[in-house]
């Protein structure tokens, strides 16, 4: 489980009349829940990202916490992240190792020997259909093998929470079609928790079991996306979002819950 709770972050730049602050983050608050793909969705800028870079201890908070199965961020980070795998969008693979060998070397950096890093490199290999993958270097790799292999490393630990930061920009229609059926069946399977942030309403209304609505740097809606659309009156879940994210904040009807607990 990850816990959210009452994140702010701003940064600054220049100096004296020419001091410039951005709040990134103002208020942002949910709870991913095992066994349930939680879908982080909000216009370009709206805050996801930062959001998502304190989770992964990347960044301190101005203010609030994160907590992943009861640890908070913060105050633990390598307790914590011992028990999260992050997807973020800047993939970053070794273009020199094989998807074999990035896997592995992110394993050893988990505390994982060479024998255990080995055998999930395989494992995962099934489960992620990239046994012909596995021995090629990464280098000119696509985007969707990138996309796996950079998903094979963030569950090389066997993490019990996975975090995904747009994963599938830049994907074609089988890729992220091949995306979505292994997160369903990590979720189904295995009952990890999964937060996936998108500002894709498609790829939400056929993934996400629960939906956190954020813009402006913070929480503006809650919930399943039944329920969502029931919020904002809306029959059409594109229409609900444009409703909720962006009418004034102090027009927004209260968060409600939806969805798998």
């Amino acid at each position: 489980m990850i816990e959210v709770q009452a994140l702010h972050k701003h940064f600054s730049s220049g100096r004296g009349r020419h001091l410039r602050v951005v709040l990134a983050v103002a208020g942002v608050d949910f709870t991913a829940a095992n066994g349930c793909i939680t879908g982080l969705l909000g216009a370009n800028g709206a805050g996801k990202t930062t959001t998502l870079r304190i989770a992964a201890a990347l960044i301190e908070p101005d203010a609030g916490r994160v907590l992943v199965d009861g640890i908070e961020v913060a105050a633990q980070p390598t307790q914590a992240l011992a028990r999260m795998g992050m997807l973020s969008d800047a993939r970053g693979l070794y273009p020199r190792l094989t998807a074999r060998e990035n896997i592995v070397y992110f394993g050893r950096l988990h505390g994982m020997d060479d024998g255990a890093a080995q055998a999930r490199a395989q494992a995962l290999a099934e489960v992620l259909d990239m046994k012909p993958l596995l021995d090629r270097r990464t280098e000119g790799f696509s985007q969707g093998e990138r996309m796996k292999t950079a998903l094979a490393r963030a569950l090389v630990h066997d993490p019990a929470n996975i975090v995904l930061d747009e994963p599938t920009n830049g994907l074609d229609v089988l890729a992220t079609r091949a995306l979505r059926d292994t997160l369903r069946r990590l979720r189904d399977e295995h009952g990890k928790c999964i937060v996936f942030s998108t500002h894709i309403m498609q790829e939400v209304e056929r993934l996400c079991d629960h939906v956190v609505v954020v813009a402006h740097g913070r929480t503006v809606a809650v919930g399943g996306v039944a329920a969502l659309m029931a919020q904002a009156q809306c029959s059409d879940f594109e229409e609900a979002f444009v409703k909720l994210a962006f009418e004034p904040l102090g027009a927004q009807p209260s968060a409600q819950s939806g969805g798998r607990p």
